[in-house]
């Protein structure tokens, strides 16, 4: 099987990859009893965005592509709802969310392009 897309070549996954290492910037400053708990969540939901994007990429076809991709923006909803409790409890200020919520929704209009693209012109 021969790859599709090369998922490092793709804007989307790197900005998916510049969005997970910047949840775990901000997920240090975190209380550490949130270690196992939001910290947790919030770092894992953030990986699997971009690996979700890469493991499509791998697809052989492009409704198993789109899937993963429908795994991906499933995925950054969970990240919006966790920073939205984060913020909500106190241990994410404003300033940190606005610009959290700005990025993620710049990469979750990216993953519904790419869906659309990858739907539009099947391979």
């Amino acid at each position: 099987m021969r790859l599709k897309h090369n998922f490092k070549n793709l804007k989307v996954w790197q900005k998916a990859v510049d969005l997970a290492v910047n949840v775990y910037e901000l997920t240090k400053s975190f209380p550490s009893e949130e270690r196992f708990g939001i910290t947790s969540q919030m770092r894992r939901s953030s990986v699997s965005i971009s690996s979700n994007i890469a493991e499509g990429t791998a697809r052989n076809s492009s409704k198993s592509f789109s899937n993963c991709l429908d795994i991906s923006l499933g995925e950054s909803f969970e990240l919006e709802t966790q920073g939205i409790i984060a913020n909500r409890v106190g241990i994410l200020s404003e300033e940190k969310f606005t610009t959290f919520s700005e990025e993620l929704a710049e990469v979750q209009k990216m993953i519904i392009g790419l869906k659309n693209t990858i739907e539009d012109n099947p391979y």
